[in-house]
């Protein structure tokens, strides 16, 4: 079988599901362990550009998992961060630590203000950029980073990297990547914990088949094992033997599973023990098989007895795996922390705890995780039980170990409060308060997701990302103000039913979101009473508490916000503060989001009032006509395209004005009617071109433009064509091959008043299709407009020789796959053919100059 026939045999059903790319999860994974391998790093992972091109987004991570940085799940481009900075300079960005990350960097150092280092490096091959690899190490005391060495082996890693991801890109093997896509996520590297070998005993015989593994765990070469029991027998404890035997005569006559352990001597006078499992292999010769056992040793080394001495402490102890949940927890840590093993071993501790989801004790857990250097801090447990926590981070996940406070604690103390390595001091004085890092993070992570959203739509969807988890509410609304009344913009968690009483609510009426609103003050509501008391018969949903944030932007309402609870919840002090914080970069982000939706409505309006919604019908001709708006700016833009009816021919226009908004809307709709005005008024081809750019410059331009204007005499076949700073016009002749015209033209519309167009002549042959379009069409980041225009005759030649609408989709069709395209497209083709009548005999297709005939 291929390598491709395996990995795809790897995903359920014998086939990777919709979205995935085995190849590249390989490469991924190849990529990011050797670049925390060979850094010596203790986190690494690699950061993909989004297709919209807006976005990095973490496709592979070793060590932590990116579920525990969510915030930084996906990086704005043009964000300030190292990861950011890297990909747009396309140099390495290095922070030897804390102070250095501070200095640079300081709104990462204030999200994260732990001691670590880090390197960033882009991920490319040639002129391509795919993304960003980033490793994190501990910090070193001496404040140095990585050395050249390593740094030459990171560049090195990324670059290889770069250039498998190229390779199946040019394959198509590459898929499709988003912020959708989960994430690659691999353990560290690391020496296996357990050893585990293989053995078939011969119970008749004595013979018994063993691998190497088990061999070295009886401490004996493979080579020198004879293949007999008895050899093996004589290393394990004389006293273990007898109840070993009996247990395994047993197992073979009640065709039951053997379980037992046995300490094998280690010829120094020790011992270690082993867990020997096994069974009777299904044979259908029974007398055969029950002669048999098949089955594993497994050594654990000191693992055991290390459970065993943990179990019998007084104080908790519990390890966590390394995205936080618990994977171990002895019986003494259930009474401190009064849960039962069942509800913790598998979950987070702070979301299982009610008097550990502050965010600042995750916050200490992820100082921790990412300086990989032990933290202590004190929490209460309710009602005034004070514990100390102490955790221990290592390559695989980390340790923690929980005891009582013995000493008295102030009653000032805060949440989370930091102590020495070692527990808390015999002299007792009130520790400083704990920085608030973790609100910080949350209005970090806010403020990023927010810099992303476009669309008001898209304002709402990063706000119920963050904020509900954020905070644990269930229910999030968000209304905007509309010629004084409530408007709903978008829920989640709420009845479409109940919300709907609400629509269209005057700003005057006495409701808690209408008095957040018009007092410019946030309302928290605690409890279900709290709120009938104060708003007596007020429709209440399934919520028990609620946040009604003012949304307030320019000292002008905007909306407002509500976030609801199914439960109970308190607002304490600092979390009013965040949410109010909160409340204003909601406020900012959609009010500039509703003044996108506005502009983008009235755009698209324009264009597609200015764009001809049907081309006319014209004898010898077939036309057809495409627009495509752009990925990036508003998705508008200046590009169009015209068929104009002149007497016996016909005037072909295709043009492109800069930019992507209302102005090039507009822009474009005064060029088109100026064009349409000199065409039918007669002009030849150069006039039209001419006179359109001086009433341009006359408008006092602030955008340019370009055009490919050309005129065809259906009974002749005889076309002429003008450009001005346009992408040459391509010609497919009737034996499918297709060609460049190389007509000359002159400068982009809106530069100089008196500048020339030039004029050139051809005779089209029946069966030519001529192909005006924008550069949209053809352009690809990190190709000249020469290669680019050549792929375009390429593909026309190939897809062309059916219906020509169909040409038309194939073209635009291979231009809307590409994770380059962001501008605009316009598309022109006409098909000369003629009735065989007024058909002229064959003739050049080359274009030529001269006059009118």
């Amino acid at each position: 079988m291929s390598a491709n026939g395996v990995a795809s045999n790897l995903y359920p059903f014998g086939a990777a599901s919709v979205g995935e790319a085995p190849e590249r999860d390989d490469a991924l994974v190849s990529a990011i362990v050797a670049a925390v391998e060979l850094t010596g790093a203790h986190t690494g992972s690699v950061f993909l550009l989004s297709g919209d091109h807006r976005s990095l987004v973490v496709a592979a991570s070793c060590g932590s998992p990116p579920s525990l940085l969510s915030g930084w799940r996906r990086i704005p481009v043009n964000s300030g961060l190292p990861v950011a900075e890297a990909y747009r300079s396309g140099r390495m960005v290095h922070l030897a630590g804390a102070e250095e990350t501070m200095r640079r960097f300081p709104q990462l150092s204030v999200a994260l203000p732990y001691p670590f280092g880090s390197a960033s490096v882009p991920v490319r091959a040639g002129e391509r950029t795919f993304g960003t690899m980033a490793v994190v190490w501990t910090a070193r005391p001496d404040g140095t980073g990585l050395s050249r060495a390593q740094r030459r082996k990171l560049r090195s890693a990324a670059d290889r990297l770069g250039t498998t991801l190229a390779g199946l890109r040019a394959r198509g093997a590459l898929g499709e990547y988003d912020a959708r896509t989960a994430p690659v996520v691999v353990p560290l590297p690391s020496a296996p914990v357990i050893r585990v070998g293989l053995f078939d005993w011969n119970l008749g015989t004595g013979a018994l088949t063993a691998d190497d593994e088990l061999c070295a765990i009886f401490g004996m070469p493979p080579r020198e094992f004879d293949g007999r029991a008895a050899t093996l027998a004589a290393m394990i404890e004389p006293a273990d033997l007898p109840g070993f035997r009996s247990a395994a005569r047993a197992a073979v006559q009640e065709r039951h599973v053997l379980a037992h352990c046995l300490r094998i001597r280690d010829g120094r006078g020790g011992h270690h023990t082993v867990e020997l499992w096994g069974r009777v292999p299904e044979s259908p010769d029974d007398l055969q098989a029950s002669a048999h056992l098949v089955g594993a040793v497994l050594d654990s080394g000191s693992r055991m007895a290390a459970v065993a001495a943990i179990e019998r402490l007084a104080d908790g102890f519990f390890a966590l795996s390394p995205d936080g949940r618990v994977a171990y927890a002895n019986h003494s840590l259930k009474d401190l922390l009064r849960v039962r093993q069942d509800e913790l071993l598998g979950r987070r501790p702070w979301d299982v705890l009610p008097w550990l989801a502050d965010p600042v004790y995750e916050d200490r857990y992820r100082a921790a995780l990412v300086s990989q250097q032990p933290v202590s801090f004190l929490v209460r447990r309710p009602p005034a039980t004070w514990l100390v926590f102490s955790l221990h981070p290592g390559a695989q996940g980390m340790t923690g170990w929980v005891a009582p406070v013995r000493q008295p604690v102030p009653a000032d103390t805060g949440p989370g409060a930091t102590l020495a390595e070692g527990g808390p001091p015999a002299s007792w004085s009130p520790p400083p308060a704990a920085p608030r890092v973790g609100s910080l993070y949350r209005v970090l992570t806010l403020g990023s997701a927010l810099t992303e959203a476009v669309t008001a739509h898209e304002v709402f969807e990063a706000v119920a990302e963050q904020l509900l988890p954020a905070f644990g509410g269930q229910k999030l609304a968000i209304a905007v103000v509309e010629e004084r009344r409530l408007r709903l913009l978008d829920q989640r968690g709420y009845s479409k039913r109940f919300l709907a009483r609400f629509e269209g609510t005057p700003l005057h009426a006495r409701l808690p979101v209408t008095d957040a609103l018009t007092s410019g003050a946030p309302l928290f509501v605690e409890s279900r009473e709290e709120l009938l008391e104060t708003y007596p018969g007020i429709m209440v949903s399934q919520s028990n508490s609620w946040a009604f944030l003012p949304l307030i932007a320019s000292n002008r309402p905007v909306g407002v916000c509500l976030l609801g609870f199914d439960d109970v919840h308190r607002f304490p002090d600092e979390e009013r503060g965040v949410l109010t914080a909160l409340g204003g970069l909601i406020a900012q982000a959609l009010e500039r989001a509703r003044l996108y939706d506005a502009e983008f409505a009235l755009a698209r309006g324009l264009q597609n009032a200015l764009l001809p919604h049907r081309l006319p019908t014209l004898p010898g001709l077939d036309v057809t006509g495409r627009y495509l708006p752009g990925t990036r700016g508003m998705d508008i833009g200046g590009d169009w395209y015209d068929v104009i009816p002149t007497g016996d021919e016909v005037a072909l226009i295709v043009g492109d004005v800069e930019g992507h908004n209302v102005a090039a809307a507009a822009a474009m709709g005064q060029l088109r009617s100026a064009v349409r005005a000199f065409a039918t008024a007669g002009h030849r081809p150069s006039d039209v071109v001419a006179n359109t750019n001086r009433l341009h410059m006359d408008l006092d331009p602030a955008l340019l433009a370009s055009c490919c204007y050309a005129r065809l005499r259906p009974r002749s076949g005889v076309v002429r064509i003008v450009r001005a700073g346009h992408p040459l016009p391509l010609l497919r002749l009737p034996d499918g091959r297709a060609e460049v015209l190389d007509v000359p033209g002159g400068p982009l519309l809106g530069i100089d008043t008196a500048a020339h167009f030039p004029e050139s002549e051809l005779r089209l042959v029946p069966g030519s299709v001529l192909a005006l379009y924008t550069d949209g069409l053809i352009e690809r980041r990190g190709s000249d407009i020469d290669s680019d225009i050549d792929r375009l005759r390429a593909s026309l030649a190939r897809m062309g020789g059916g219906r020509l609408e169909d040409l038309a989709d194939g073209l635009l069709r291979d231009a809307s796959r590409s994770a380059d395209r962001a501008d605009d497209i316009a598309l022109l083709l006409t098909e000369y053919a003629p009735p065989p009548q007024t058909a002229t005999k064959p003739a050049s297709a080359h274009a030529g100059s001269g006059p009118p005939p």
